[in-house]
């Protein structure tokens, strides 16, 4: 620590230990200033008539009048600007990357509340300084393992080690598919950062959706052995929503389903209308270890997959994005019990709820 920096401490330190604070309990910083008037006057006019009668020369009761008033305006006003001069040492603290600062707001007046709220800014500005530096190490670790893939297979073909046949341009194919879609998820989570997504709502009929959702899906998984089981219940169960943020939504979920799933698992995509309630759920259920009871809120959280990093080989974006895009239509999605038993007794679920309803709020 430079001396400076340790003067500048042991003055706090010095200013904490002195710092007095009588009329905290008073509500409003103008009464107090009313209170810190009418107690200088009094001390002021007190001290002149004890000067008076003690036969003091007024030469001399004055300036030890107006130095006592000068003492006790001190003492009562310091406790009063204390916050103050916290949250100017918090500012300066912040400018220089430093969000631990918190203010001791005892009063309850105006500058009390400025204190709790200044703590309460810099909280929220330390966890938001916290994500983006976690958002930028997780993007520069999810960047680097394509980028290293297609460099290392780009430069086999180029020094002749391995022959420009299909096998090796399909590696360099999916490593430049996976850049792609992290590059697209990103430019999602920027939407959904600035809140400039409007939503393109149609009636959408969910058996041949959901049959065309699990065809790109299969598609998409390439190499990976999974069935597909496609069930809706009525049959001709439709719901207004965007479809193209529903497909990506249901994209994102059997993805996910299809990287976790064991060689050829089933992977259940089920739609249930609720006409009592005027809903609509999506459930994609897949054979796989699941997600702990503990991790299920945490599994939708950015760059998480059961509460670790993700290195299954997604974007670790996928839910995120889920969430956030089911969240527009004003529906919800959650990790339910596994039906399977063995499941349910470890509290581990591989089945995820998508709840809309079949009218968004904004068209009811």
């Amino acid at each position: 620590m430079i001396p400076a920096e340790r003067r500048a401490t042991a003055l706090h330190r010095v200013e904490e230990r002195f710092d007095v604070r009588p009329l905290d309990r008073v509500s409003s910083f103008k009464v107090k200033l009313g209170v810190l008037v009418a107690v200088v006057v009094t001390v002021a006019s007190l001290l002149a008539w004890a000067g008076f009668y003690a036969g003091l020369q007024p030469l001399l009761t004055i300036p030890i009048v107006v130095v006592l008033a000068l003492v006790v305006t001190q003492l009562l006003a310091r406790g009063m600007t204390s916050p103050l001069r916290e949250m100017t040492r918090a500012a300066v603290a912040m400018s220089r990357g430093d969000y631990s600062q918190r203010i001791r707001a005892s009063s309850r007046d105006e500058v009390g509340e400025l204190a709790a709220a200044f703590s309460t800014m810099a909280a929220e500005l330390e966890h938001t300084d916290q994500l983006r530096r976690d958002l930028v190490a997780n993007v520069s670790h999810e960047l680097r393992t394509p980028v290293a893939g297609l460099r290392a297979q780009l430069e086999n073909l180029v020094d002749g080690v391995t022959e420009p046949d299909p096998a090796a341009l399909e590696v360099a194919l999916g490593e430049t598919e996976r850049l792609s879609l992290l590059v697209d998820h990103l430019l999602d989570l920027s939407r959904l950062d600035a809140g400039v997504v409007e939503l393109d709502l149609e009636r959408v009929e969910l058996t041949p959706f959901l049959h065309e959702v699990a065809d790109a899906a299969d598609l998409a998984a390439g190499q990976r052995d999974v069935r597909w089981i496609v069930e809706v219940e009525p049959p001709d169960l439709a719901v207004t929503a965007d479809a193209a943020r529903l497909h990506q939504v249901i994209h994102n979920l059997l993805d996910n389903a299809a990287r976790h799933s064991p060689a050829r698992g089933r992977i259940r995509i089920m739609a249930r209308g609720d006409a009592a309630r005027g809903t609509v759920s999506i459930d994609v259920h897949d054979e796989g270890p699941g997600i702990a009871r503990e991790d299920r809120s945490r599994v939708f959280e950015r760059f998480q997959r059961g509460g670790a990093p993700d290195s299954s080989g997604g974007t670790g974006l996928g839910l995120a994005i889920a969430r956030w895009a089911v969240g527009l239509h004003g529906g919800s999605i959650e990790v339910l019990d596994d039906p399977r038993t063995e499941q349910a007794r470890s509290g581990r679920s591989s089945l995820i709820r998508v709840t809309l309803p079949q009218e968004p709020p904004s068209l009811r």
